[in-house]
């Protein structure tokens, strides 16, 4: 997807040139496809894209375009009625049809007036942004600002309120040339062509073999095909030998394989059909994303994971589970057929694709959402041949019906029992659980499950959204997290399969609320790993603060009693663990990092060059500090980008996070009360590690030193302002769109598979 966009911007610049040369008479007929969005890729995605679109205006296809956009925010906590939903591609086919969902055309002319994308546009272009300077203060952005969204007879009130404040908004607009071609492409009552992206005959065929699979007569293959849409229902899927850029996903269609898809929009992956349906693969249309791109290699060898595990062996079922608000609660009672062990392990293979869609998914959107983690921790699993779910059927018979998750009944009114209820059943199960394992032999090393380099996951929580990848990333973490299976399944179907993002107050607060006895859950699993007597003031030191209280009202006694049969440092026994650990996991550990976790006298990776190994070994000088010793960590957003240029054509891109540290995290309001920030501390590490980009800082290599000195010196904002000054890539900045989408291409030079554009909605002003 990427490549064709960029091969778009080659014609649109050649477009441009002929503009330059002569009258628009003499040019071809304005295209969308080659002349239009390839701008909108450039200028518009980074903001008008996924649930979060401002106005809902998504303006990565065609399709999104004609739909236009709605005074209805996706992202509504506080409402007391769901909304309907209006997912591009699935609620709706026409444009009439969103028409009559409430979206407002945006490039249709009002009689004589220009249509409002126009009129947004002319008015960003009269008001330029000052080169590199700071934003105007009365200008809010990021997650605090009310879109107003108006609607063609709103324009002239909005743009007398606010002149300032036109397309794009507050950064450095589109080039002459571009505003041409736009101004064109309106001139001619702004025609939209589109050209959905259709699979190659190789993807195809893998298509088919993957389709006849999941549309396998018989009542057992039917269930485990509606298990695996169920958990991969959010997968970019991609093909072995398949095009670049092309993705696709599993939806629920009214028609079989060989006929065009007739989709199925349910509010929910889970909810009752209707109707017979049948499991397809659809390409995904559009812009890919990078906060929405959470990816799955549909290989040879996966398929023939699946068929082991889930189309073999000796289970079998003669009947089907219906679907509704119980099935939905209790998916360990759904899907009891199958066996866990298959279950647990499809989860493992694919450990990484799992906690992202519950870490970088829908969900995790908002303060309110994202503050019931850590601002980082490090993720394991539990062994399977040490999960008495997966190895004991009398306690998975105890604990499955004590396992049902809340959030399907909205009733606004019933929300304190509701979550009394299933907080109730939770602690029944954590006490079981708890029982069980004080019988069982002490957890060791092979407790820890290493089956691949998915075994090992970093968790950053960038305050208001968060991201995970693969390895041991950073300095030993505060806290850790072990699933389990009942741990892992519950997390998936509560944050990814049941979450209603256009759901009302109390479906939100429920979710939210049972994530917390989640985390709860898995710190503690965590604990059983550490010597006994050490458990309790592991566990105070968590929860300090009124924590405390939160571990009376909520959360069940731990076991302080029985051993841990690994030998660790009774000082510092975590830190000792996680040292033990990263030897023990070799190459398993995808992220070796001796940045900020320097054991020597060199902080660098190994083959990297000498420019580069002395680039790290200076930032190095960063990490690790609290911010009472480096006071410029007050003043850093949550995640920062560094572009540092050898001069030579290579650079190489970091990843600078700010930790913010809390007494506890066991609240859902109050996160202010609770924050320590003499305590925050920073990580570096290569590659993009947030979707939602703070700011980014571009620094020549021979330069690194420089700033880093600046950056330990710096006491106050002035200081840091003389950095921002030097380094910074402000939003104004005449090169902005170079800088924002060489991140793009970083990626795609590093990771292509992963490579979407960023989200531009949290760039702070600087």
């Amino acid at each position: 997807m990427i490549h064709r966009i960029f091969a778009g911007l080659l014609a649109m610049l050649s477009c441009g040139a002929v503009l330059a040369q002569g009258p628009t008479d003499s040019l071809p007929p304005i295209s969308y496809l080659r002349d239009v969005q390839p701008i909108f890729a450039e200028k518009c995605v980074a903001c008008h894209a996924c649930n979060d679109a401002a106005c809902q205006l998504n303006l990565g296809s065609a399709e999104g375009a004609s739909r236009g956009a709605s005074k209805v925010p996706v992202y509504q906590g506080d409402r007391s009625v769901a909304v309907t939903p209006t997912r591009i591609f699935f609620d709706a086919q026409t444009t009439e049809g969103w028409r009559a969902k409430g979206f407002y055309s945006v490039l249709e002319s009002q009689g004589p007036q220009a249509a409002l994308m126009q009129r947004m546009l002319e008015l960003g272009h009269s008001a330029p942004m000052t080169p590199n300077a700071k934003v105007p203060s009365d200008i809010i952005l990021g997650l605090a600002r009310q879109n107003m969204c108006p609607k063609p007879a709103e324009f002239d009130a909005y743009a007398g309120a606010h002149p300032t404040q036109g397309m794009p908004l507050a950064v450095t607009g589109l080039t002459d040339n571009e505003y041409a071609i736009l101004q064109r492409w309106f001139k001619a009552d702004s025609p939209v062509d589109s050209q959905n992206l259709q699979p190659s005959a190789v993807e195809a065929a893998q298509i088919a073999g993957w389709e006849a699979l999941f549309n396998r007569p018989g009542a057992s293959e039917a269930l485990a095909a509606r298990w695996l849409f169920e958990h991969l229902f959010l997968a970019h899927i991609y093909f072995t030998g398949g095009e670049p850029g092309h993705f696709f996903q599993w939806v629920r269609s009214r028609t079989p394989s060989g006929q065009p898809v007739d989709i199925i929009a349910t509010r929910r992956p889970d909810d009752d059909p209707g109707t017979q349906l049948y499991y397809r693969l659809i390409p995904v249309q559009g812009v890919i994303v990078h906060k929405t791109h959470i990816t799955y290699p549909a290989s040879p060898q996966k398929l023939a994971r699946i068929k082991q595990l889930f189309y073999s062996g000796n289970w079998h079922t003669d009947s089907l589970p219906g679907y509704g608000p119980g099935h939905r609660a209790n998916p360990f009672e759904t899907f009891e057929a199958i066996p866990a062990a298959a279950r647990y392990q499809f989860m493992l293979d694919n450990a990484e694709y799992f906690v992202r869609t519950f870490i970088r998914g829908p969900v995790c959107r908002g303060q309110i959402a994202t503050d019931v983690i850590r601002d980082h921790f490090w993720a394991l699993f539990q062994d399977p041949s040490h999960d008495r779910y997966i190895t004991d059927p009398v306690y998975r018979a105890k604990a499955t019906p004590l396992l049902a998750m809340p959030g399907q009944n909205d009733d606004v009114g019933s929300v304190l029992s509701l979550w009394l209820d299933y907080r109730d059943k939770r602690n029944d199960y954590e006490n079981l659980r708890r029982d069980a394992y004080a019988k069982a032999p002490p957890a060791n090393w092979s407790s820890v499950w290493t089956g691949n380099d998915n075994a090992l996951l970093t968790i950053f929580r960038h305050f208001d959204s968060a991201s995970v990848n693969k390895g041991l990333i950073g300095d030993v973490p505060t806290t850790m997290w072990l699933f389990d299976y009942p741990l892992l399944e519950r997390t998936y179907y509560q944050l990814a399969v049941n979450f209603d993002v256009y759901g009302n107050v109390s479906h939100q607060v429920q979710t939210r609320l049972y994530f917390d006895l989640i985390r709860n859950g898995a710190e503690v699993n965590f604990l059983r790993l550490m010597p006994a007597k050490r458990r309790g003031k592991i566990l105070d030191s968590w929860y300090a603060d009124g924590g405390k209280f939160k571990m009376w009202l909520d959360y069940q006694k731990i076991d302080t009693s029985t051993p841990s049969a690994l030998q660790l440092d009774e000082h510092d026994p975590k830190r000792d663990f996680a040292y033990q650990l990263i030897e023990r996991v070799g190459s398993l550990n995808a992220s070796p990092d001796p940045i900020n976790r320097c054991m020597g006298a060199y902080c660098s990776r190994e083959g990297i060059s000498e420019t580069f190994r002395d680039v790290e070994q200076s930032l190095s000088r960063l990490v690790s500090r609290p911010a009472a010793g480096l006071k410029v960590i007050d003043q850093l957003p949550e995640a920062s980008l560094l572009r540092i240029d050898d001069g030579h054509g290579h650079r190489v891109v970091y990843s600078m996070l700010r930790n913010r540290s809390h007494t506890n995290v066991a609240f859902l309001l109050g996160e202010a009360y609770r924050y320590r920030p003499g305590l925050d501390t920073l990580t570096i590490y290569p590659g993009v590690l947030s979707s939602y980009p703070n700011f980014m800082f571009n620094i020549p290599a021979d330069q690194v030193p420089a700033f880093v000195d600046a950056m330990t010196a710096a006491k106050d904002a002035p200081a840091f302002d003389k950095i921002v000054e030097r380094w910074g890539i402000r939003r104004s900045h005449p090169q902005f769109w170079f800088f924002f989408h060489d991140m793009t291409t970083y990626l795609q030079e590093t990771d292509p598979q992963e490579a979407g554009v960023l989200d531009m909605n949290r760039y702070e002003n600087l």
